[in-house]
């Protein structure tokens, strides 16, 4: 495994984050326990999940993955072996079950967190995410910023100093946002030099050879304020192993099971693949090593979340991290992008 430093701080993670949404739906708790296990044998020390977890969020099974990782700690007495992210979620009117307000008020937020740390069975999170921003902006596959009406009220030094409190508490250690916009990381990172608050130490956005959009704005900030990137959907809900380009049905496989996730569907998505696979065959590599070592390669990238639902799909996407790619696949790459530039938003 290879190894980076939480930014502005001295805690040492893994390259590779494991991700976990898929605990409690696609994956048992005995599949999760097991992919854990695996996981530290294999020295990846840094774990994610959130609060409405598992994916889809459905009411019926709200806070399954955290309980899972909760069983987890309590059979092994890992706590202290893993760095442990997770989430309060934001506003989203479909998710009414989960509180009775859905913000960031400093209500909200302690009893999200308080709930968190029982079912994951641990006193304290490590880095604590704002899972989406309160206010309405453009995320999940919207390009450009539309104006909307918004009855937002800028709160962000309010937020940082719940935030605050809750670190002095002990139950937390670090903070960082996900699914933000190059105005909300600012802000988050002036108030807290203007007023004193704690910095945000990571971002927690998409990024995958469909979907480099982080590039326009985000990496510029991460890298001169020193943020750092979490990517998730690295290989773009499996998109990018290539499975999809074979004709077989896989009923199961995620964009099957669950076809709200479509935003990787598109003729201009499949046809990118296509093009990246090329790319990797000359090479000698599979799509899957191709698609997680250019994002591991990143000067901008903290961790990068992995998902699997199989234990084959988890040893592949771990393995990837000993992958190295040269200039001219870089260049080729680069190639593709230009003629077809971020198919997936």
């Amino acid at each position: 495994m290879k190894y980076t430093t939480l930014p502005n701080t001295d805690i040492k993670i893994s390259k590779i984050c494991l991700g976990t949404m898929t605990f409690g739906e696609q994956n048992s708790e005995a599949e999760g326990h097991a992919q854990m296990d695996y996981a530290i044998e294999k020295g990846v020390n840094f774990f994610d999940t959130a609060e409405m977890y598992s994916v889809p969020a459905r009411q019926e099974t709200y806070g399954s993955t955290e309980k899972i990782i909760g069983t987890w700690f309590q059979k092994t007495g890992k706590r202290e072996e893993v760095i442990l992210t997770s989430k309060i979620a934001g506003p989203n009117r479909s998710f009414g079950y989960m509180r009775e307000k859905l913000d960031f008020s400093p209500k909200s937020i302690q009893v999200a967190l308080d709930q968190s740390l029982q079912r994951l069975q641990t006193d304290y999170i490590d880095v604590y995410q704002l899972h989406w921003p309160e206010r309405k902006t453009n995320f999940f596959g919207q390009r450009g910023f539309k104006p909307q009406h918004d009855a937002w009220e800028d709160n962000i030094q309010s937020v940082l100093e719940t935030l605050e409190d809750l670190i002095k508490q002990g139950k937390i250690n670090h903070i960082g946002l996900s699914n933000e916009t190059p105005w909300g990381v600012m802000r988050f990172l002036e108030e807290s030099k203007h007023q004193n608050l704690p910095q945000i130490k990571t971002i927690q956005n998409p990024y995958s050879l469909l979907n480099r959009t982080f590039e326009s704005g985000l990496a510029e900030i991460c890298i001169r304020e020193n943020v750092g990137l979490l990517a998730y959907s690295p290989l773009a809900f499996g998109v990018l192993s290539g499975k999809y380009l074979s004709g077989e049905t896989l009923p199961n496989a995620r964009i099957n099971k669950f076809p709200q996730y479509n935003r990787y569907n598109s003729l201009q998505c499949t046809k990118a693949t296509r093009l990246y696979q090329e790319i990797a065959h000359k090479y000698g590599l599979t799509l899957t090593e191709l698609s997680l070592a250019f994002v591991n390669q990143q000067a901008f990238m903290t961790s990068s979340i992995i998902g699997a639902t199989s234990m084959e799909q988890l040893k592949e996407n771990i393995a990837t991290i000993d992958v190295l790619l040269s200039d001219d696949i870089l260049k080729e790459i680069e190639g593709v992008q230009a003629v077809i530039p971020d198919p997936a938003p």
